[in-house]
């Protein structure tokens, strides 16, 4: 029987203390802790389903109009059943969860599991403040079935190309582990930049910037020597070749023999011309997901998941509208609450003429939605948030206030004035390109006169730092035609051209909606996919592919080329939109993408067909810097052809930091005429009998204990070791930094394969104290406590009484700040128990007690949120462990300078 309450259900737990707050006590909100439902893998399937071959493969009735098979996920059994119970003193149900297709798709689920006997109603909002919900509640609707069809389309394909192409890339990759849709598109990306930097080649170039006086000094480049173009950066292709003729390339001797002779006295310098030029540029959009993953990453060096972990946690408190969007649209709500703040905190002046209206740049994008930002009729200034949210949240909503408010302001205007200088002509000199020479400098500034929107707002952008200094604060001297003015100095700088930047996430992400690949709800996902599934680590913010990915990326050119083409990953999310419009057919345009349309677009089956005979140890091989790079999980391997003192052929394993595109004919001989450390057998360890043999691997060298032979009782022959699940593992020990594997003996190769250490016994607790050695440095250890050593050696000498002391102390996490946990969470809904995130042997992990979920690499704890954390615990529950994790730092090289100065008496 109906009770009298009307029960919402929402998303995320974390909306529900607020959104009961305006509800009222005529309303229960719940949350279903994100999705309850999800298509089955073989081992949910009953014993019936299973009969089905399409349905034991995939979990989708393919000859059932490719229907899948839905199970309520493991970790959400408790959710659901406390949402039945809640159902049973319900009159009316409102299914609140996000208003994007993931979300509309979530709610169905809700209706389907749940089958309520009263009224069910859709009931969709934008922001949490008390007006919006009250909005959403006077104008609830149905469900979107369109909607609905789209996103479980997009669900059924994934899984069906997912397994397919993961199927064949964990067959013939060593070391792949999946391959999708989106994510596969994606690392293509990554590797075929790593392809551009690896084909270019440098180019080098001086350039001379001169330093003149005309009652002030400033700064003027030089253009043009006898009439002929100097070459910069820009005008090299990515051969090294000039793109158009008539340019003169300056080489550093040359610059310092014309810098010298134009800085010789009696050598004139004149303004040629003086040109003013208007300047306008108008403001930025507001914000998109994309656009405002790309800012918070130039500006905070964020990644993407840190960045939208902080927003939903904005959205979820009321501070923001809805942040997965592509739409740039303001409501006139939120164009009249921008206009007036702009008008109140810059003066009347500072506005647009006219209230400005932002078209997506998306083609897809839901104009119906609005872009990020703060949310109600009038928006809190940053100032009143300062106490109340983190110093992560109001960096970000610092970022999409000011943006706002940006987007409904003037132009800034000004002028560019640019200055002609010749100097010369030059004397008789003993370098051709000095004698007898007309130079011709060119200096550019740009005075901003009105700053309009710059008051509020300056969008970042992606460009590396470069030769080419910014013009639009330099400040140039009023001169005119005709004026001579005077050559203080003429500095030289050595250049060489750059190859392509590596991506970043935020560029990446770019790229992909650019490309039409993906939607905001995805991008963050994809960038923790693809560094967590070991195709793509990270060198600073930029994304540098292993070498497994190029195997990857090798495997889909030769067999699914057109299943992660660019052009039909995008045509495909068209598609998906008209589904979601109306306009599509969500079992149409399955059969279309699995069996192909027998003409232009291939199918699924018509790839699948293509792996069978695809040869696995030259798929696993890469051709760079001249030598063939076998790859393995473990690392990838070039012969040299020499024959080492053990008579095997010598092999090099690449080390890891060595990104691909840094492998070059020069790195690849140093890696050859590095000493050789062949496997030396360093003597017999007393207590075991076994060798001791130093080795040299991926990760440097390190301490073996040979196993003992296995004998066959029945032919006395030693048989081979067993390998795989079950065999046993001989130890090893990495050698400390300052270890020297050459001289390396006995008594400490010992010492490093017992470890770990055992201190003592820890006199206030009775536990064993050990000290050892870890991804993270040395470290002691006491049962699930560690503390960290200062250095290496610290291993071997620590005694007991300072062991105890340091593991008295509170253990110190990021800036000594002690704490037991590195941060605690609620209850999690299935064990009941407090989640807490905490520092592990392999990097942070969560546990409720009960189940431990490693977080993934990219993904801060300190911004989690508490959904996130339920999700990570239940998908461990479900699913098993995560994928491992690296990182790599990156190098920088600085160009030369040399500079020139006349004389001051030859003024």
């Amino acid at each position: 029987m109906a009770g009298n309450k009307k029960l919402v259900i929402v998303e995320s737990p974390n909306k529900v203390k607020s959104i009961s707050g305006y509800l009222g006590d005529d309303y229960q909100v719940m949350a279903s802790v994100g999705h309850i439902r999800e298509i089955a893998v073989p081992k949910m399937l009953p014993e019936e389903a299973r009969k089905i071959a399409s349905l034991k493969a995939f979990g989708v009735n393919i000859e059932k109009d490719f229907e899948p098979y839905f199970v309520v996920s493991e970790g959400k059994k408790r959710v659901v059943s406390e949402l039945k119970s809640a159902l049973k003193d319900a009159d009316e149900v409102l299914l609140a969860t996000d208003e994007d297709r993931e979300g509309e798709a979530i709610a169905w689920h809700l209706q389907q599991v749940l089958k309520p006997k009263v009224p069910v109603r859709r009931m969709v909002f934008n922001e949490i403040t008390k007006d919006a919900i009250r909005d959403a509640l006077n104008h609830t609707r149905e469900l979107n079935q369109n909607l609905v069809d789209a996103q479980v389309a997009r669900q059924t394909f994934d899984r069906l190309l997912g397994f397919e192409l993961s199927g064949v890339a964990r067959q013939k990759v060593r070391g792949a582990k999946s391959a999708g849709r989106v994510q596969s598109p994606a690392v293509r990306l990554v590797v075929d930049r790593e392809r551009e930097r690896m084909a270019f080649i440098t180019a080098g170039y001086a350039s001379i910037t001169g330093v003149f006086t005309a009652g002030s000094k400033f700064e003027a480049k030089l253009a043009r020597v006898n009439g002929k173009e100097i070459a910069e950066g820009d005008d090299f292709n990515s051969k090294g070749e000039l793109k158009k003729d008539g340019v003169l390339v300056l080489d550093l001797p040359a610059a310092e023999a014309l810098s010298a002779a134009l800085t010789t006295n009696g050598v004139k310098a004149v303004v040629k011309a003086v040109e003013s030029k208007p300047y306008t540029r108008r403001p930025a959009a507001p914000f998109t997901t994309s656009t405002m993953q790309q800012e918070a990453s130039r500006k905070f060096r964020w990644n993407v998941s840190t960045t939208m972990q902080i927003a939903q946690s904005l959205y979820e408190n009321g501070h923001i509208t809805y942040m997965r969007t592509d739409s740039t649209s303001l409501s006139q709500q939120a164009i009249t609450a921008a206009r007036a703040q702009a008008s109140e905190r810059f003066g009347a002046d500072s506005l647009s003429e006219k209230p400005r209206v932002y078209a997506s740049k998306s083609k897809n994008a839901q104009e119906a939605h609005e872009a990020i930002r703060p949310a109600g009729e009038k928006f809190d200034t940053p100032a009143q948030l300062s106490g109340k949210l983190s110093d992560s949240e109001l960096k970000l909503y610092d970022l999409i206030y000011k943006r706002t408010l940006a987007s409904q302001m003037k132009d800034a205007t000004g002028s560019t004035a640019i200055i002609t200088i010749e100097v010369g002509p030059t004397g008789s000199a003993d370098v051709e390109i000095a004698s007898n020479a007309l130079a011709e400098f060119r200096a550019t500034g740009t005075v901003i006169t009105d700053p309009g929107f710059k008051l509020a707002y300056e969008e970042g952008n992606d460009k590396e730092a470069d030769d080419k200094a910014s013009d639009e604060e330099a400040q140039l001297p009023s001169v005119s035609a005709g004026q001579e003015v005077f050559l203080a100095e003429a500095e030289c700088n050595d250049h060489s051209t750059k190859p392509p930047a590596r991506y970043t996430e935020a560029s990446l992400i770019k790229k992909l909606e650019e490309l039409g690949i993906g939607r905001p709800s995805t991008y963050a996902s994809i960038m923790s996919v693809i560094v967590d599934r070991g195709y793509v680590s990270k060198q600073g913010q930029a994304l540098v592919p292993t070498w497994i990915a190029f195997v990857l990326v090798q495997l889909f050119e030769q067999a699914f080329s057109d299943q992660i083409s660019y052009d039909l990953t995008a045509e495909m999310e068209d598609e998906l939109d008209e589904i979601a419009n109306g306009a599509g057919s969500r079992v149409d345009w399955l059969k279309k993408a699995y069996f192909g349309d027998g003409g232009q677009r291939p199918g699924i089956e018509n790839a699948l067909e293509k792996t069978a005979n695809l040869d696995i140890m030259e798929l696993n091989k890469v051709d760079v810097a001249g030598v063939e790079l076998d790859v393995w999980p473990e690392g990838a391997k070039f012969e040299t052809g020499e024959v080492g003192a053990n008579g095997k052929v010598r092999r090099i394993t690449v080390p890891r930091e060595i990104a691909p595109a840094d492998l070059t004919a020069e790195k690849v001989q140093e890696l050859v005429d590095a000493p050789i450390i062949d496997d030396r057998v360093i003597g017999v360890h007393p207590a075991t009998g076994l060798n001791l043999v130093m080795k040299s691997g991926q990760y440097g060298p390190y301490v073996l204990e040979e196993l003992p032979d296995v004998v066959d009782p029945k032919t006395g022959e030693i048989l081979p070791p067993k390998r795989g699940k079950g065999a046993p593992k001989p130890r090893t020990a990495s050698l400390f930094k300052d270890m020297d594997p050459a001289t390396l003996d006995l008594e400490t190769a010992i010492k490093l394969i017992e470890l770990p250490r055992v201190v003592g016994v820890d006199p206030s607790t009775g536990e064993e104290i050990t000290a050892q050695n870890g991804p993270y440095g040395p470290y002691l250890k006491r049962g699930l406590e560690s503390r960290s050593l200062e250095s290496e050696d610290d291993i071997f000498t620590i005694g007991l009484d300072a062991a105890a002391a340091l593991m008295a102390e509170p253990k110190k996490y990021g800036a000594n700040r002690a704490a037991s946990a590195l941060k605690e969470f609620g209850a999690d809904p299935v064990s009941g128990k407090a989640i807490k995130a905490k520092n592990g042997k392999f990097g942070v992990y969560l546990t409720d007690g009960v189940t431990n979920a490693t977080v993934p690499r990219g993904e801060d704890v300190a911004t989690m949120e508490f959904d996130r954390a339920t999700e990570l615990l239940a998908i461990k529950r479900g699913k098993g462990p995560a994928a491992p994790r690296t990182t790599k730092p990156a190098a920088k090289k600085s160009a030369a300078k040399r500079t020139t100065k006349k004389p001051a008496s030859g003024k």
